[in-house]
């Protein structure tokens, strides 16, 4: 081992040391970004290098967050505005994604997809279906995996479920109208049931949300770290955590 890797090695220890009792964020938010620029910075001229990088990352990130304590992960893989990418460019996302969700079944992780699977192709959103059934009584972790996935798309459908779910009990709009509120839309958004993102870190360096989880970010801590997705490192992880435990949470007050 160099002294490089030595130092690295006792400074991630230490940040482990720090983070000893302190508050743990109990669902993680992830914009997996930038596998691109990764790819073209590292000298391949194929982009997927930089998508399938991106990929085992994941792994990674999954084991980190089980050994920290991490209940909930949502990992943002592809947004709505990446569906109009020309077909040379998706496909091959598509089918990394779709081997990575493979892969996530076979190690035993609990899958939720969360996006508009009805844009998606055929084969990419049986896949996601195909995850989320045979996943769903795996203990530990959840993982949902944001594909096809906006803020915006995922509030109009939220809305669009409460009004079909109301509307076949045989409410009336009006009746609707004075009796809905937050908990009542929230009840229908992708991520239902679970507790609000209290950590959202973005790769990359790009300071801007884009459209991630926009309804259950609102009293979420934000962390953005400039490396590249796939060069995301497990210290960077932990600084993320430390930022997070010393901050004080006020919930919008």
């Amino acid at each position: 081992m160099g002294f490089r890797d030595l130092a690295y090695r006792l400074y991630e220890r230490r940040l482990e040391a720090s983070l000893s009792g302190k508050a743990i964020p109990r669902h993680v938010g992830v914009m997996c970004d930038d596998n691109r620029r990764w790819a073209r910075s590292a000298g391949h001229t194929d982009v997927n290098k930089g998508h399938r990088k991106g990929a085992d990352k994941i792994f990674e990130l999954l084991q980190w967050c089980k050994q920290s304590g991490v209940e909930v992960v949502t990992l943002w893989l592809l947004s709505t505005d990446n569906l109009t990418r020309p077909r040379q460019e998706l496909d091959p996302l598509l089918l990394i994604i779709e081997d990575t969700v493979n892969d996530l079944i076979d190690e035993g992780w609990h899958v939720n997809p969360m996006g508009a699977l009805d844009l998606l192709p055929d084969h990419t959103a049986r896949v996601l279906k195909h995850a989320a059934e045979v996943t769903s009584h795996n203990p530990g972790l959840l993982v949902n995996v944001a594909v096809g996935y906006g803020g915006r798309r995922e509030i109009a459908d939220a809305v669009r479920s409460l009004l079909v779910d109301h509307a076949s009990k045989g409410t009336t709009i009006e009746q609707l109208a004075d009796a809905v509120d937050v908990e009542h839309i929230a009840e229908h958004l992708y991520t239902a049931g679970q507790p609000d993102p209290d950590l959202v870190i973005r790769t990359s360096g790009e300071q801007r949300l884009g459209g991630f989880l926009l309804w259950q970010s609102t009293h979420s801590e934000f962390y953005f770290c400039d490396a590249y997705w796939p060069a995301f490192r497990r210290v960077d992880f932990l600084r993320a955590l430390r930022s997070y435990s010393e901050r004080n949470r006020r919930y919008g007050s």
